[in-house]
C-alpha cells in the first residue's frame, strides 16, 4: 500500500487498521447521522471527494505517521516492555478466538497483521515526542477572568414552541428595561436577586481578551472592567442587550485549566514540527492502485458487541 522510508506497509496491516477505523465509524457515527452506512461513505463532502476517500485519505495519513513514529521511537529510549508484548500477543490471539475465519479473511486479521497494527498503535501512544516541551505558564500568560451577565433577548417563544422576533417598538423597549437593571445593578443590588425578580436568569462565563462566547461585544465590554464588582453599561448586539458584572480578575479554576490548555498547545505543536520534519526526511510512496482495492462501500464493518468482549464482524 505504501513505503515509508525502507518500510513497506502490506496491504494486510493497512487493510486491518482501515477495517478497524471503519468499524468506529459505522457503528457509532452512522447512526448519529441519521443515515446508512453505505450512504454515509458515498456522500460527497468536498472537491467531488466522498466521505470514504476522505477518511481513507487520513486513515492513511495515520498510518504513515505511526510507522515514522516508530521508527524513531528509539530516538526516545522508547520500546514495547515485556508486559506489552505479551498483552498485545493475548489480545491479537483473542481475536482470532473471536472471529470467524471468513470475518479474518475480509478485515485481514490473522495474527501477524493484528500484532503489527496493535505494536504501531502502543508504541505511537508511548513515544516522548512532546519531551522538553516548556511546562511553565505563569497566571498573566493563562489569566481567565469571570462574569455574571443577562441577555435580555429579541428573540420570544410563544405557547405553541414558535420563535418570534420582536419589533423595532418592542426593541425599544426592551432597551428602557435594560437600562433599569443596569441602573440598579450599578448602584450595588445582586444581580441574581434582580434576575430572579424578572425572572430572568444569570449566566457565568469565564473569560479572557481573545474569548468569543457567548458574545463578542460582551467579552469587549466585559474585559475593559478594571474592578471587581463593575457593571457594564448595556450592550446592544444582534441577539439582544446583555449587561455583565465582572466578579474576579482571576479565576483560579478557570486560570489553572487554561495553563494545562496552553501546555497541551505546546506539546502539539511540537509533536507536529518533528512529525512535519521526519515526513520531509523520508521518502514515502504510496501505492494508490493497491489502496483503492479496501472498499467501505462494498464491504461494511461493524463491532459486535457482548458481555465478554468487542470483537469485529463483518457484514455484507
Amino acid at each position: 500500500v505504501a513505503t515509508v522510508g525502507d518500510e513497506k506497509i502490506t496491504l494486510g496491516v493497512a487493510n486491518f487498521y482501515a477495517r478497524l477505523q471503519q468499524a468506529q465509524y459505522e457503528t457509532y457515527y452512522a447512526s448519529m447521522m441519521g443515515t446508512t452506512a453505505e450512504e454515509m461513505w458515498a456522500k460527497e463532502v468536498s472537491d467531488d471527494q466522498t466521505y470514504e476517500e476522505q477518511t481513507k485519505k487520513s486513515i492513511l495519513e495515520n498510518l504513515e505517521n505511526m510507522y515514522l513514529v516508530s521508527q524513531h521511537a528509539s530516538d526516545y529510549d522508547v520500546a514495547l516492555t515485556e508486559e506489552e508484548q505479551q498483552a498485545i500477543k493475548d489480545a491479537a490471539a483473542k481475536f482470532g478466538e473471536d472471529n470467524s475465519d471468513d470475518v479474518k479473511k475480509v478485515v485481514s486479521g490473522d495474527e501477524e497483521e493484528v500484532t503489527k497494527v496493535l505494536e504501531l498503535m502502543t508504541i505511537s501512544n508511548k513515544t516522548a515526542m512532546e519531551a522538553g516541551v516548556d511546562e511553565n505558564v505563569s497566571d498573566e500568560d493563562a489569566a481567565q477572568k469571570s462574569m455574571q451577565y443577562l441577555l435580555f433577548s429579541y428573540t420570544t417563544t410563544d405557547d405553541s414552541g414558535e420563535s418570534q422576533t420582536l419589533s423595532d417598538d418592542e426593541k425599544e423597549a426592551l432597551k428602557t428595561t435594560a437600562q433599569a437593571f443596569d441602573d440598579r445593578l450599578k448602584g450595588g443590588e445582586d444581580m441574581e436577586t434582580v434576575a430572579s425578580a424578572a425572572g430572568l436568569t444569570a449566566q457565568t462565563a469565564t473569560f479572557d481578551s481573545e474569548s468569543t462566547s457567548p458574545d463578542k461585544d460582551l467579552i469587549a465590554a466585559a474585559d475593559a472592567l478594571t474592578n471587581e464588582g463593575d457593571v457594564t453599561d448595556i450592550i446592544e448586539t444582534e441577539n439582544g442587550i446583555y449587561i455583565a458584572k465582572l466578579t474576579s480578575l482571576l479565576d483560579r479554576e478557570a486560570t489553572d485549566s487554561k495553563k494545562e490548555s496552553i501546555v497541551s498547545e505546546r506539546k502539539q505543536e511540537q509533536y507536529d514540527s518533528l512529525l512535519e520534519q521526519w515526513k520531509k526526511d523520508t521518502k514515502i510512496k504510496e501505492e494508490k492502485k493497491v489502496w483503492k482495492k479496501i472498499s467501505f462501500e462494498k464491504q461494511g464493518v461493524t463491532i459486535k458487541t457482548s458481555d465478554t468482549s468487542d470483537t469485529s464482524d463483518s457484514q455484507n
